[in-house]
């Protein structure tokens, strides 16, 4: 994959190992990896959307719901749910904070809440991907599958994590790393679509 081609260049230091990025900048980055430039490289102001606002209190209103509901919606018989889950991996240099872990005897699950509609989208994969591996190192257990729970439409779409997108998750975390050490602005997204509601619209200038 394109995105992965640098790591064929360059590993990076310990000292650059030990900068640590957010679970959330991986899907950030896959969206527009400009976002995670201007979070790390350029920090500015940015304009809160109506969609974030709105996102803080549908997830909290979730949470709520998810501990009185049945596991059926993830084909789970019973279970285990911890929810706002924190999570951290010195040796990825990764932290990310979990809407909700469901532990039963099929195994480890992680669940991210999105509000989404249609089929997740490879940005929210990767994501669920980046958990995947916090939770692994931080409990000891093997995680082969997760979901991400659309808001709109209450469904839980279960999200197979393999051997190979876990690694590709571990290459990606390097390659945000490694942009944000060069300080090095990326291209221009080439999807205008995703510029319309971004919060950091403002200082692209080569786009408006």
């Amino acid at each position: 994959m394109e995105c992965f081609k640098s790591m064929n260049e360059k590993v990076g230091t310990a000292e650059e190992n030990r900068f640590e990025l957010w679970v959330a900048d991986i899907k950030q980055y896959l969206y527009c990896p400009r976002v995670v430039y201007f979070h790390y490289v350029m920090p500015v102001e940015k304009k809160p959307t109506y969609k974030m606002e709105a996102g803080k209190e549908i997830h909290e209103a979730i949470r709520e719901l998810e501990k009185r509901r049945k596991l059926k919606a993830y084909g789970l018989e019973k279970g285990l749910r911890l929810f706002d889950v924190r999570l951290h991996s010195p040796k990825l240099g990764l932290r990310g904070r979990l809407d909700m872990l469901i532990q039963s005897e099929g195994g480890w699950y992680p669940v991210d809440f999105k509000m989404t509609e249609g089929r997740p989208h490879r940005n929210h994969l990767y994501q669920l991907g980046g958990y995947a591996l916090l939770v692994e190192e931080e409990y000891g257990c093997v995680v082969e599958q997760g979901f991400v729970y659309l808001i709109p439409t209450k469904d839980a779409v279960v999200m197979h994590i393999g051997t190979e997108l876990k690694r590709e998750v571990s290459q990606l975390i390097q390659v945000i790393r490694e942009m944000v050490n060069r300080e090095e602005m990326p291209e221009v997204n080439p999807s205008r679509r995703r510029c319309q509601d971004c919060e950091y619209q403002n200082y692209c200038g080569d786009v408006w």
